[in-house]
């Protein structure tokens, strides 16, 4: 199996960004983005992914958070696209459930190349220390559009920062059991031959 790595660069008038990715890492994580909080949410995807990730942001945290937490789950997004390459052997994909004290997030994803993004539920709080919680939102619909994954999403609970952790571990687990490679496959899982 090739190396499924990205290192994906971002620079705009509101963000200056540089991700890199190991698909098949051990959930090693270095990320800087100046938002306490979304740190610790993509440490954690990085850990229960055993995605290797690095993540460094420069936003215009005086403005908010929103071109931070989007610019990041853009660049995210086509790390992704760039090490699954053209996606040979994957499994496709995955559902998780995954629960946290009283919250619960559920993620359906298939890395099919056509970006779709759905959302269910509320966030019990608008914010979580320095991040809005419907950034939280957000993030999966960036992260969609520019992986090219169909992601289904929805969180229930009862205290913001549960239910944006719980959401953050479900795709995480998802994303590593879609990005699998299952060694009984040669080719895409495709009946048109590609994704």
């Amino acid at each position: 199996m090739s190396d499924r790595t990205a290192a994906v660069t971002r620079e705009t008038a509101e963000t200056d960004i540089e991700v890199t990715l190991d698909i098949d890492g051990d959930g090693d994580s270095t990320v800087d983005t100046g938002i306490g909080f979304f740190d610790h949410m993509l440490d954690s995807f990085s850990t229960h992914g055993l995605f290797d990730l690095t993540v460094d942001c420069d936003g215009d945290l005086d403005v908010d958070d929103h071109h931070t937490v989007e610019d990041v789950a853009i660049t995210l997004g086509q790390a992704f696209e760039e090490a699954l390459g053209e996606k040979r052997g994957i499994t496709r994909f995955a559902d998780r459930k995954v629960p946290l004290d009283e919250a619960v997030a559920s993620v359906v994803v298939d890395v099919s190349g056509r970006p779709y993004y759905s959302f269910d539920g509320e966030f019990s709080q608008s914010e979580v220390g320095e991040m809005t919680s419907h950034m939280a939102k957000h993030f999966g619909r960036s992260l969609s559009t520019n992986a090219g994954l169909t992601l289904h999403c929805g969180v229930d609970g009862e205290n913001a920062h549960h239910e944006i952790e719980a959401l953050f571990k479900g795709l995480a687990r998802a994303l590593d059991d879609a990005t699998r490679i299952d060694e009984r496959r040669s080719d895409v899982a495709s009946t048109k031959g590609e994704l």
